[in-house]
């Protein structure tokens, strides 16, 4: 639903603007707006099965190179301990 402000008999232009904005706020408006300017849709079904897919090839990969002993346990870790 627009908001429609008309214009007063003898009303200031900046009395005007500041009527306007205040109807814009109440309204909820310049909430939905700024809700919807950092919307971040989810990934589809075909994304998170080839990021799935990565993360597993990379994990087998790390795992297999720990194995043979060309990747040292200790920069495979965070900082708290976990792989």
């Amino acid at each position: 639903m627009p908001i429609v402000i008309k214009r007063r008999e003898n009303e200031s232009n900046e009395r005007l603007i500041r009527r306007f904005s205040r109807r814009i706020q109440t309204s909820g408006v310049l909430l939905r707006a700024k809700k919807r300017q950092h919307h971040d849709p989810g990934k589809n079904r075909n994304q998170r099965r080839k990021d799935a897919l990565r993360r597993l090839t990379i994990r087998t990969k790390n795992e297999f190179l720990r194995r043979v002993g060309l990747l040292d346990d200790e920069l495979t870790r965070d900082n708290r301990g976990r792989r």
